[in-house]
C-alpha cells in the first residue's frame, strides 16, 4: 500500500546535506517493505544486508569503519553492485551491531555519496539495554507509525478519499460521503494499522484471518519482551501491556498502578512503562495543570493515560470481536470511547512534533487531548458516537476563552463561533480544517 513517509523518503534522497537515514518505529508496522519499495522505486539497484539474518556481517563492521573498506567488504556478501547515488544500501536489524550503528556516522562524514537507510525492530530497547550509542548529529531520523485511516481509506475508496483531499469549505459532507467514510472508520477499527492485517481486509480476507494476524504480531511482541528484557521486567512489562483494556475502559481513562496488580507503586513499574515506550508500543499522555505554552513545562508528570500504537491490536488486547465494533450495543459503550480516543491519538502522533496532553478541572471537567499549534493551544474532545452533550469543553472555554476548539464525534462537519466539529474519521485531515477554520 501507499505510505506517506514515501515522500519524506524522497525529499532525504534529493537534500544537500544527506546523512545515512535512520528509520525508527514499532515492530510489524512496515519498515522493511518501505525500504525496499523505496529503493526499487527511486534506485537502479537495492543491496539489503540483515544484520540479525547474516551474522557473518558484524566482523565486517568491527574490523574497520573506514567507507572506502566497508563497501569493499560488503560487496563479497551481495550480487548487486554497490555504487554511489545509483544504489539504495538498507542495513535492516541494525540494533543487533553497535558497530554497524557506529559506522553510520562515517559514512556521513567521509562518503555521503552512498545513500543508506537503516532500521531495526527495537531499535530504543536494544539501545539502552546493550548501552550502545546512537551517532546524533551523523543521522536523519524518519518515524514511521501504523497505517493511518488516510492511508487506508486511499486503498479503500479511493473516491471519497479525493473528496475529502479537496475540501474548500466547512460545509457539511453530503450524506453519502459521510456514510462511504464512516463505514471505512469502522473497517479500519477493526484491523488497525497494522500493514498485513489491514491488506488482508482489504483484500476481502475474513474478520477470523484479521484477528490470527493481529494475535500473530501480540505473540511476536510476548517474545520481543523475553529478549530484550530480564526476567522480573518481562512480567511487569507483560503485566501493563496486558493492563491496557482495563486501564482505557474505567471512564477516567488516567492510569493506575493498582490496576496492573494490586498493591503495586510507581517505582516498580516506571522502568517497564520505559520500556513500553521506548518499543513504540505505548503513548503516555499527560495531564497539564495550565495550557500554557509551552505545554510541557506545564505537565504533571505523575499523572498520565496510556495508550496503545495500534487500535486493532488494543481491540485484540481486549479480546473483543470484531461484531462488537460494527454494532451499537450498550455495553461496548465506554470502551468504544476508548477505543476512539486512541485512533483520534494515532492521528494527532502522525502530524504534531511529539505527544499531545490532555487537561483535567479536578473532577469536574476533562478534555481529551490539548496540542500546541504554532501560537494557539487547542482543545481536542473526542466523542464516540453522535451525542454530544457534556460540559467539559464549555468549561475549558469559559475558563480559557481559546481561539480555536475541536470536537470529532460521528457527525457531520460543520464549523460555528471558533468550535470546529468534524467527523471522527477526518481527523487525520485535522491541520487542514483547522488552517480553514482560523482563515
Amino acid at each position: 500500500m501507499e505510505r506517506d513517509v514515501f515522500e519524506k523518503l524522497r525529499q532525504w534522497k534529493v537534500s544537500k546535506n544527506r546523512k545515512p537515514l535512520l528509520l525508527q518505529g514499532a515492530r510489524q508496522i512496515g519498515k522493511t517493505w518501505i525500504m525496499r519499495e523505496f529503493g526499487r522505486r527511486e534506485f537502479e539497484h537495492v543491496a539489503e544486508f540483515n544484520i540479525d539474518e547474516q551474522k557473518e556481517l558484524k566482523p565486517v563492521f568491527v574490523r574497520t569503519k573506514d567507507p572506502a573498506r566497508l563497501i569493499a567488504e560488503l560487496s563479497l556478501y551481495t550480487e548487486t553492485p554497490i555504487q554511489p547515488e545509483k544504489t539504495l544500501i538498507i542495513f535492516d536489524e541494525i540494533q543487533e551491531s553497535e558497530d554497524a550503528l557506529n559506522s553510520l556516522k562515517y559514512f556521513a562524514e567521509k562518503a555521503p555519496e552512498y545513500a543508506i537507510i537503516a532500521a531495526g525492530s527495537l531499535l530504543g530497547v536494544a539501545v539502552r539495554k546493550k548501552k550502545m550509542a546512537v551517532p546524533v548529529g551523523k543521522v536523519h531520523i524518519v518515524k514511521m507509525f501504523p497505517l493511518t485511516f488516510r492511508e487506508f481509506l486511499r486503498e479503500a475508496d479511493y473516491n471519497t478519499y479525493q473528496y475529502i483531499e479537496n475540501l474548500q469549505t466547512l460545509d457539511h459532507l453530503p450524506e453519502i460521503i459521510l456514510s462511504r467514510i464512516t463505514d471505512q472508520y469502522r473497517r479500519y477499527s477493526i484491523c488497525g494499522g497494522m500493514p498485513e492485517a489491514a491488506a488482508v481486509l482489504l483484500n476481502g480476507g475474513g474478520m477470523g484471518e484479521v484477528d490470527d494476524i493481529l494475535d500473530d504480531i501480540l505473540q511476536m511482541y510476548q517474545l520481543d519482551f523475553a529478549k530484550y528484557a530480564s526476567p522480573v521486567e518481562v512480567a511487569r512489562i507483560s503485566a501493563i501491556w496486558h493492563s491496557l483494556p482495563s486501564q482505557l475502559s474505567k471512564e477516567n481513562r488516567k492510569f493506575i498502578y493498582s490496576v496492573v496488580r494490586t498493591g503495586a507503586r510507581a517505582r516498580e513499574y516506571e522502568d517497564s512503562l520505559f520500556w513500553l515506550e521506548q518499543a513504540g508500543l505505548i503513548y503516555k499522555v499527560h495531564n497539564i495543570s495550565a495550557p500554557k505554552m509551552p505545554l510541557k513545562a506545564y505537565e504533571e508528570l505523575p499523572v498520565f493515560k496510556v495508550y496503545a500504537l495500534d487500535c486493532g491490536l488494543l481491540r485484540r488486547l481486549a479480546h473483543l470481536k470484531s461484531e462488537v465494533i460494527l454494532s451499537n450495543s450498550d455495553e461496548y459503550k465506554e470502551f468504544r470511547g476508548a477505543m476512539a480516543e486512541n485512533i483520534v491519538l494515532q492521528s494527532l502522533v502522525t502530524q504534531t512534533d511529539g505527544i499531545p496532553n490532555y487537561w483535567t478541572s479536578g473532577n469536574l471537567a476533562e478534555v481529551d487531548f490539548v496540542i500546541q499549534d504554532t501560537l494557539d493551544i487547542i482543545p481536542i474532545e473526542v466523542k464516540s458516537g453522535t451525542r454530544i452533550s457534556g460540559g467539559s469543553l464549555s468549561s475549558y472555554r469559559k475558563k480559557y476563552n481559546p481561539r480555536l476548539l475541536i470536537r470529532l464525534s460521528l457527525n457531520n462537519l460543520q464549523y460555528n463561533d471558533g468550535l470546529l466539529s468534524l467527523p471522527l474519521s477526518m481527523a487525520d485531515w485535522l491541520w487542514k480544517l483547522m488552517g480553514m477554520a482560523r482563515g
